[in-house]
């Protein structure tokens, strides 16, 4: 970073005060992160606009790093975000800070500033094309009501008893009903029996556990890819054509969560692409797969969509530029998602007239990855084929 760069970001930047935090601590923003010392408060010089937060605290006991936490936050121009960290929840938290304790390390950031670490700029422009379609309006959408973003799923207990369980069995077996004269003493002790008996299978084992729910505030709030391709009283034909087209289902999308601007697609692909990469959340993953998926199986969309589709190729080209290659050969390239999925894309860019800007931009982007990854784009994968509706 200049000397002039540096002056600007400390007029102007944000500064995130973390109190409290556990030494050893793994601590990151963006694209990097570090190990907590003793003396860290927290980061400045953060250039406004949207960042990525996360941590990951080590157990106690055995000194393991405990599942990765994060949250986006949108600072401000020259504000000051000040959260304490919670011993019980292992997170940080804004709760306990009030007003007074803000102005008063306002007060003191003369005080404070040796013991903020300055934002690391030198992977700003790569922060930027990671998440330049992230609105502050849609990440406050995507982020779970809890503002969290946990590495490992939060799941929640339903209440659950032998009567409960009992009740659940004998709602999937209507034979099984008790006699109306009330004389049911030595049934329920058989069933009391078979309550306490050892499971002889998966299933009757799995059919004593409690139920297990994804807990709803820390549920990422991704847009639902329509489970039905191909519109309501649709032709036979047609729905051998949108099996096949993606075009339906991304309109569906757009119509449904993104009326108002188009790009947010794209933002919700960064925002899942993030979320995996360094939130380390899989089901991120699966929803950046399904919306790169359907992104590249609308062959009927590139028509109406053109600046869409552009800027997706800009977006997807950053995303394998900017990951080690080691990663799409150990995780993207299980069932060959990638390449097969790009390969169709290729394929509808070709289709495209000649003078298209966007089919040379997305053929351009083809020539690349053949020539970076040695991708084979040209040979039909055995099991792609269409799924005709007599």
């Amino acid at each position: 970073m200049d000397q002039e760069t540096a002056q600007v970001l400390f007029r102007e930047g944000a500064i995130m005060v973390c109190l409290d935090v556990p030494e050893g601590t793994e601590f990151g923003i963006d694209y990097a992160s570090w190990t907590v010392g003793p003396q860290f408060k927290g980061i400045k010089m953060i250039p406004p606009g949207i960042h990525f937060i996360y941590y990951s605290a080590r157990d106690k006991h055995s000194g393991e790093i405990i599942p990765r936490t994060g949250t986006f936050i949108d600072f401000q121009q020259k504000s000051v975000v000040v959260q304490k960290w919670d011993d019980i929840k292992e997170e940080l938290t804004e709760d306990g800070v009030s007003a007074d304790d803000i102005q008063r390390i306002r007060d003191n950031l003369k005080d404070l500033d040796r013991f903020l670490g300055p934002y690391p700029y030198d992977g700003y422009k790569k922060w930027i094309s990671l998440s330049n379609f992230i609105t502050p309006e849609l990440a406050n959408k995507l982020q779970p009501m809890s503002r969290r973003i946990s590495s490992v799923t939060d799941f929640v207990s339903e209440v659950s008893n032998t009567q409960s369980r009992k009740t659940r069995k004998l709602s999937n077996n209507t034979n099984n009903s008790v006699k109306q004269d009330g004389t049911s003493t030595e049934k329920n002790s058989e069933e009391s029996r078979e309550e306490n008996a050892e499971p002889t299978s998966l299933k009757e084992a799995e059919s004593k556990l409690p139920d297990m729910k994804v807990r709803e505030e820390s549920k990422i709030q991704f847009s639902l890819i329509p489970k039905q391709k191909y519109p309501p009283g649709s032709s036979p034909t047609e729905m051998t054509k949108y099996s096949i087209d993606s075009s339906y289902a991304l309109e569906s999308i757009l119509r449904t969560y993104y009326c108002d601007n188009e790009m947010g697609i794209l933002g919700e692909i960064q925002f899942a692409f993030i979320c995996f990469l360094m939130g380390q959340v899989l089901d991120a993953f699966e929803q950046w797969k399904n919306l790169v998926h359907v992104m590249c199986t609308s062959e009927e969309a590139l028509k109406n969509h053109s600046s869409l589709f552009s800027n997706f190729i800009g977006m997807i080209h950053f995303h394998i530029q900017e990951t080690p290659e080691d990663f799409f050969v150990d995780i993207l390239s299980e069932n060959n998602f990638l390449t097969s999925t790009l390969q169709e894309f290729f394929s509808n860019l070709d289709n495209l007239p000649s003078d298209s800007e966007l089919r040379k931009r997305g053929l351009k982007f083809r020539d690349y990855l053949t020539q970076k990854f040695k991708w084979d784009f040209t040979s039909e994968p055995d099991d792609y084929a269409p799924t005709v509706v007599e």
